[in-house]
């Protein structure tokens, strides 16, 4: 089964690149006062300054400010509650921040502090889940980012731009705007920000080519960088990459050459992103206890932060999960998986959340500049029949036709849009490569359709299905060909399978099955049919020579009940001993002592 720490960049990634410069005051070793001039205006261009390249003097002169009794004027007191609520948000008071930039990103009169402090707003949103609003306001400042030339600003828009639209799954976009970052990059600091925004969702997207071919450059800027948090980040894109060729003990490596540094940041965010990374490595090079320390450390770390680092919390417990299982612990096993299921299904929640609210968004812009547009035309028409009630001329009123005629296309359009916004909130149940439904539809789906069974007694069986050796299949072969080997295996199943059937992808190639009003017998001739379909649908035009099997775990609800985590369990065990027999054969939960 696939891990959520496979699937994700860390929300917060988005905090510590704009609040950057902050987190590295918080491990500097000494604090070097700068000399306070006495000239507001020269102050707070002092402090600005100092932000970036001395973060300890910053941190220092902004005490001194606070406490001092210099006479502000209003904008340079909106400038200088600016930086304070910038150290309010690093402390990891972000609910408390949010008003205070609003505020000074509505009152400034200076377009560039507004526009700073509505870039900072839009990652504090992002960390309260307020993903309609963040992305509402991104929408407005990527509007005004032509008129920006002040670089520090455009860089802080452009990696704001970048990392929401990873979050929102939209990794063309994230690409693009990466690429703007680099391109613009003043400094070290910010290329190494760039890079490390853009090659994540190339690693998202499995375009291993593209990230083998281009990491070295990013190697290079993060290195020139010096010690900052953005280069230990950027490790973390290395150690994916390794981790997603097969090479676990070159993460483990890099990581753990960066290990102390890292703790000394004391930057929760990364802390816990490199502790899932090595828990999910040494898990894939064998080594169960240490999988297990490192996962418990992730919990640890994460505990009193809420739902900000789901993923990574998510991770550990399945890494914990699947060593207490391993080591036959399997009360353990079964408290962790819920632990597991719980998380996961929050993350996933969450990664729609974002991506709704990106559509939803685009659909109003459109929307209203289609409105807008709407209402300029009918005041044109309105103007011109004024003038045909005084001047009656064939070109006035073919030029009222046209206008009619453009009316009409509008209105289309916004038709289609409707559509448009119709066709995503069902996409947005299925998968994108198969076309059933996603893990977290599937669940939802089958819970509701477990109470339905329970209170009419009725019986129901789940199936997992696990395509065996699929990892070899991809490693030789190509992601291309494993897609096609995919797709190919749902079709063979689609075909054994009613309408009232639930099917859905769980995650990487594993996929669940919830037959209602089905015996164990019935649903034992069903999960045969589709192992032996799979078997001969393997050998197709589009893949020839990939031979491919699957395994089989059923678990039934008049032994296992119908609690969907509870059947979940049972049939994963049950899929896991046809695993340990040899692989594409069907096994039972036939009791829940099996689990």
């Amino acid at each position: 089964m696939s891990g959520p720490g496979t699937r994700h960049w860390l929300l917060c990634t988005v905090l510590a690149i704009v609040l950057l410069p902050l987190a590295e005051a918080a491990v500097a070793v000494e604090l070097r006062p700068a000399p306070v001039p006495e000239d507001p205006a020269q102050l707070l261009k002092q402090a600005d300054g100092l932000e970036s390249s001395d973060p300890s003097a910053f941190s220092v002169l902004m005490r001194r400010l606070d406490g001092s009794k210099l006479k502000f004027s209003p904008q340079q007191e909106l400038h200088r509650r600016y930086l304070d609520a910038r150290e309010i948000a690093f402390r990891g008071d972000f609910k408390a921040a949010i008003p205070l930039m609003q505020v000074i990103a509505n009152q400034s009169v200076d377009p560039v502090l507004s526009i700073r402090a509505g870039a900072t707003e839009v990652d504090l949103l992002l960390t309260q889940s307020r993903y309609g609003e963040a992305f509402g306001l991104l929408s407005s400042l990527l509007e005004k980012l032509p008129q920006i030339t002040e670089k520090s600003v455009r860089i802080q828009v452009l990696g704001a731009a970048s990392q929401m639209y990873f979050e929102a799954g939209q990794y063309d976009l994230a690409v693009s705007y990466a690429e703007l970052l680099i391109k613009e990059s003043d400094s070290p600091k910010a290329a190494c920000i760039g890079w490390f925004d853009k090659l994540g969702p190339l690693l998202q997207t499995g375009q291993l080519q593209a990230v083998g071919e281009q990491i070295s450059d990013g190697k290079a800027a993060c290195s020139r960088a010096g010690d900052v948090l953005i280069a230990d980040m950027f490790k973390t894109v290395v150690a994916k990459f390794d981790m997603q060729r097969g090479m676990p003990t070159e993460a483990i490596n890099l990581l753990q050459n960066s290990y102390v540094e890292v703790q000394r940041k004391r930057f929760p965010p990364l802390i816990s992103d490199v502790d899932e990374l090595l828990a999910q490595a040494y898990w894939k090079s064998d080594d169960t206890k240490s999988a297990m320390l490192y996962a418990l450390r992730v919990i640890e770390t994460n505990r009193g932060f809420g739902g900000v680092y789901l993923a990574t919390t998510a991770g550990a417990y399945q890494v914990l999960y699947q060593a207490e299982k391993k080591q036959g612990d399997l009360g353990a096993a079964l408290a962790y998986h819920e632990k597991y299921v719980a998380s996961d299904k929050g993350y996933l929640t969450d990664v729609s959340a974002k991506a709704l609210a990106y559509q939803t968004v685009k659909q109003q812009v459109l929307a209203n500049k289609l409105q807008i547009e709407t209402l300029n035309k009918q005041n044109q028409i309105l103007q011109l029949q004024q003038a045909l009630a005084k001047k009656a001329t064939l070109a006035s009123r073919l030029y009222i036709v046209l206008l009619l005629l453009v009316l009409a296309a509008i209105a289309l359009w916004t038709y289609r849009i409707k559509r448009s916004q119709l066709r995503f909130m069902k996409l947005a149940r299925r998968d994108g490569l198969t076309g059933i439904f996603n893990r977290q539809h599937f669940v939802n789906e089958a819970e509701l359709l477990l109470q339905y069974c329970r209170k009419s007694s009725r019986d129901a069986c789940l199936v997992l299905i696990d395509l065996d050796h699929f990892k070899a299949v991809n490693d030789t072969h190509g992601h291309a060909v494993g897609d096609r080997v995919l797709q190919r295996a749902v079709a063979a199943c689609k075909g054994c399978l009613r309408s009232t059937d639930i099917f859905g992808r769980l995650g990487g190639e594993e996929f669940g099955i919830l037959l209602p009003e089905c015996t164990l017998a019935q649903v034992l001739v069903v999960a045969e049919q589709i192992r032996l379909t799979i078997s001969t649908a393997s050998a197709g035009e589009d893949a020839p020579g990939v031979p491919i099997s699957a395994s089989f775990g059923i678990s039934s609800a008049a032994h296992s009940g119908y609690e969907l985590r509870q059947l979940l369990i049972h049939a994963d065990e049950a899929l896991y001993q046809a695993k340990r027999e040899g692989r594409n054969r069907v096994n039972v939960a036939d009791s829940p002592e099996c689990a």
